[in-house]
């Protein structure tokens, strides 16, 4: 029987563990930015300044999107000027002309993320929104911390001004900017105070996700409903049952 050498299996185990991919919170920070963008015209530097990551961060997060499924890749679109109908390709007379030798033409490949500069991915709506409202809450759960000072989230958030009752508790991100004293709640990524403060948007889908991780029942069924809408518009709205007794 033949004897297996043990240090191979091993290397095999750490290849297999260095291939393995995992979400970080930064990648779902990024999905949510890039929805909040909609259809805006964006580079990497400028994603990496308003979350406050470096470059390399924001196109890690991008690769580890478009692996999960989270994200989409943007293709190149020939313009309909220069697109020319097969019937008519096929029609035309083709001679080669003489003297030329024949060179094999390389197969051409679709752009990857970083050959274009502007929009080089998209958020996937469906499974962008699933993972959000089922999935990120346990892979990314919300720790309460001591009270302090910071940016509102939650309830709390500019977003559910008039939505319900004062009197509760406020919960915010710890920041030493922050104007309101609450309940701490420690934000998905260090740099979320900072990039909520650079757009409404963002920071309404990043309260609603807090609203997720820390809320009560109702809060946490009208922030199910609100995310739902923002990330993925299109999806069919589920019926509501009238209510019994």
């Amino acid at each position: 029987m033949p004897i297996l050498d043990v240090g191979f299996i091993f290397n095999i185990r750490d290849l297999r563990t260095k291939n393995e991919m995992q979400l970080k919170p930064q990648d779902f920070l990024v999905a949510l930015k890039l929805v909040a963008w909609g259809e805006q015209r964006w580079t990497y530097a400028r994603l990496a300044q308003e979350l406050g990551l470096s470059a390399s961060e924001a196109h890690a997060a991008v690769k580890r999107g478009l692996q999960a499924g989270l994200l989409d890749q943007n293709y190149a679109v020939v313009p309909p000027s220069l697109a020319v109908d097969i019937a008519t390709l096929a029609a035309m007379p083709f001679q080669e002309p003489l003297g030329i030798y024949r060179v094999a033409k390389k197969r051409s490949r679709r752009p990857s993320a970083d050959d274009q500069a502007d929009n080089p991915v998209r958020p996937h709506p469906h499974n962008l929104a699933e993972f959000a409202l089922h999935g990120a809450k346990y892979a990314f759960p919300g720790i309460r911390l001591p009270l302090a000072v910071g940016v509102p989230t939650s309830h709390s958030a500019p977003a559910f001004a008039g939505v319900f009752a004062p009197g509760s508790m406020d919960f915010v991100w710890p920041h030493p900017n922050g104007t309101i004293r609450g309940i701490g709640v420690e934000p998905l990524h260090p740099s979320v105070p900072f990039a909520a403060m650079q757009d409404s948007k963002l920071y309404e889908m990043l309260a609603l996700f807090d609203a997720l991780r820390v809320g009560k029942a109702r809060e946490r069924g009208m922030a199910l409903e609100r995310l739902q809408t923002l990330i993925d518009p299109q999806a069919p709205k589920p019926i509501k049952e009238p209510l019994r007794g």
